[in-house]
C-alpha cells in the first residue's frame, strides 16, 4: 500500500510541475504584453507629466502609471509557482543586495561628478534641459514666453 501512495504522490508532483510550467508560459506572455504596452505608455505619460507642470512641478501621470504597473506585477505574480518547489530547494540563492536601481544610482553619480568637473556631460545636460523646457512650454511658445 505504501508503494501505491508513493506512486500517487509522484504522479501528483508531475502534474503539479506540468501545470506550473504551463501557467508560467501564460504568465510570461501576459507579462510580455504588459511590458510591450508599458514602453510607449510610460514615454507618453512621462512627456505628459513634463508638459503638464503646475508651478514648475511636473504632473503625476508618470508615477500613476508606475503604480498601476506595480499592481499588475503583483497580480501576474510571475514566479508564484515557487510555492510548489520541494522543501530542499526553498532556500534559493539570493541575488546580491544591489539591484538595477543601485547600478543606475552609481551611473548617475558618475555623470553628476563629470558634470561638476565641466566635462562633456555638462553640454549634454544643457541640451537636455532645453528639450525638457521646450516640452514644458508646449507647442507654439517661445523661450521667453514662460
Amino acid at each position: 500500500m505504501n508503494e501505491l501512495s508513493e506512486s500517487k504522490n509522484d504522479s501528483s508532483d508531475r502534474w503539479t510541475l506540468v501545470r506550473d510550467i504551463a501557467v508560467l508560459q501564460v504568465k510570461l506572455v501576459v507579462d510580455g504584453l504588459r511590458d510591450l504596452i508599458l514602453v510607449p505608455a510610460s514615454l507618453i505619460a512621462g512627456i505628459v507629466s513634463l508638459a503638464s507642470s503646475a508651478d514648475g512641478r511636473p504632473g503625476d501621470q508618470f508615477y500613476q502609471l508606475l503604480g498601476m504597473g506595480k499592481q499588475s506585477e503583483h497580480w501576474i505574480n510571475l514566479f508564484g509557482a515557487l510555492r510548489n518547489a520541494p522543501p530542499e530547494l526553498q532556500p534559493f540563492r539570493e541575488f546580491p543586495e544591489a539591484g538595477i536601481d543601485d547600478l543606475v544610482g552609481r551611473l548617475e553619480t558618475f555623470v553628476v561628478d563629470e558634470h561638476r568637473k565641466g566635462g562633456i556631460t555638462a553640454q549634454a545636460k544643457a541640451r537636455l534641459d532645453k528639450v525638457i523646457d521646450a516640452i514644458g512650454r508646449g507647442p507654439g511658445t517661445k523661450e521667453g514666453d514662460g
